[in-house]
């Protein structure tokens, strides 16, 4: 350095590659082994698409994690940031604010109809940790039925509820006490070997048999349609089923919709597909497009006057934080402004029509399924077994994956998706044109000839 720069080394600009190996020498990747981890340099992302450190742009075709449902800077959102960072950065929980009363009238109006009470999180596993301790409180009761195919987060009571290989690290002790998981609703793949429609429906009369041999049931927790591990659709009389099962028993039905919500299944929640209302609802993402950090545990007043007699024993520092509650209050609005909750319901058609006609021309497709804007391309090695071309063993003992193979040729054609296992999830942004669909669809059908090849 010259005797006449002032410039130090902080701030010194970064080349793309620095980035990238002080991020790998520093940073912990997130569920994966650590070697071998080479992450994309991100800089900048506008609509429905991200740009790397060499000015490469990238369809953006997976919404990142199924959360910016309304696409890269979005200029309300960006500006209630700046708003309320001017107005109010912080107030602690015991205050009431004008965002937290702004947030709340319009949840009155897009949560499914009887959830009127809040407690504000900063995450999806932050809301099902509340979701379970409210549970437990209201009920008296301790045990928790989730699912398996499931994911609920990684904090210690939502990853002891996930029913997916991210919770095997943690046991024995991390499955936790009071955790019991039912089979998923899977109909493609039933894992109790029944066909829908002539099995009745035997996976909800599994999770009643559960109950009745159980004692201490205070909750069921479940994805309406399950996420990352699937884009599981239940038939339509699943839930209806379900909730008059809890009913019965008096248990309480909590629903995961952490990444189903906010517009993504072509109804504001998943469960508005099937009119049911949930007594706990949890969710995430979507709240705020996931601009910043936010998640929700909305339960009905029936539970919220419980409380008003009983202690209500849970909290943390950024519960209902100003700086959260504002980008929710403005990615509500402007998903009313755009229609994208209709828009999500009325491109719904448009994909399902073009992914079974992949589905028609690569043997290597088992199934195409989802709503909305959420669909799952599942990937087989035969189709009349069904037999996948990789397991979760395979997945945690870090064998290379075909969806990995296939997800690695889409980034060199500009398409980031997000791959699981063995199925593709197709969720882009809620704004996304249909010519933007048809480019992502078109490089997936491109690269298929790799599963292709390995059928037998």
């Amino acid at each position: 350095m010259s005797s006449t720069d002032t410039t130090t080394p902080s701030e010194t600009k970064l080349t793309s590659a620095e980035v990238v190996q002080i991020t790998k020498d520093t940073n912990y990747g997130t569920w994966r082994y650590q070697k071998g981890w080479n992450p994309l340099h991100i800089v900048d992302a506008e609509g429905c698409y991200i740009t790397d450190g060499n000015g490469k742009k990238y369809l953006d075709f997976s919404s990142q994690l199924m959360c910016m449902n309304l696409g890269h800077k979005n200029p309300a959102v960006i500006a209630s940031i700046a708003k309320q960072a001017e107005e109010l950065a912080y107030a602690m929980p015991g205050y009431a604010t004008t965002t937290r009363a702004e947030l709340s009238k319009l949840l009155l109006e897009v949560l499914p109809k009887g959830l009127n009470k809040f407690f504000f999180t900063t995450s999806g596993t932050d809301a099902n940790e509340a979701a379970f301790k409210i549970a437990r409180m209201y009920t008296g009761k301790t045990k928790i039925i989730a699912r398996y195919r499931s994911y609920h987060g990684s904090t210690s009571g939502s990853i002891a509820a996930t029913g997916d290989p991210r919770r095997w690290a943690m046991e024995p002790r991390g499955k936790g006490p009071g955790i019991i998981f039912a089979p998923e609703v899977n109909c493609y793949k039933c894992p109790i070997k029944h066909t829908y429609p002539t099995c009745g429906i035997a996976c909800v009369d599994y999770l009643e048999h559960m109950i009745r041999n159980e004692s201490d049931v205070a909750a069921v927790i479940v994805e309406p349609i399950v996420g990352t591990n699937g884009i599981l659709v239940p038939p339509s009389e699943y839930m209806p089923r379900l909730r008059k099962i809890c009913d019965e028993y008096g248990v309480l039905m909590i629903a995961d919709e952490v990444m189903a919500g906010w517009g993504r299944c072509g109804t504001w929640f998943a469960m508005d597909l099937w009119g049911v209302t949930p007594d706990i609802l949890t969710t995430a993402k979507g709240i705020t497009s996931a601009y910043v950090p936010l998640g929700l545990c909305a339960t009905t007043e029936k539970i919220g006057d419980f409380f008003q007699d009983h202690y209500f024993s849970h909290g943390h520092t950024y519960e209902a934080h100003p700086m959260t509650l504002a980008p929710a209050v403005a990615t509500i609005k402007e998903m009313q402004r755009l229609g994208l909750v209709e828009r999500a319901k009325e491109l719904e058609p448009f994909v399902e029509e073009k992914l079974q006609a992949l589905k028609a021309k690569h043997r290597s497709i088992g199934d195409v399924r989802g709503k909305g804007l959420f669909w799952a391309v599942d990937l087989v090695k035969n189709r009349e077994t069904k037999e996948p071309f990789n397991t979760y063993v395979d997945k945690v003992s870090g064998k290379p994956l075909v969806v990995d193979q296939i997800a690695g040729k889409l980034a060199a054609d500009g398409v980031m998706i997000q791959a699981w296992v063995s199925h593709i999830v197709i969720a882009p942004p809620l704004i996304v044109t249909k010519e933007e669909l048809e480019k992502g669809i078109d490089a997936l059908d491109r690269h298929l000839s790799i599963a292709d090849e390995l059928c037998v």
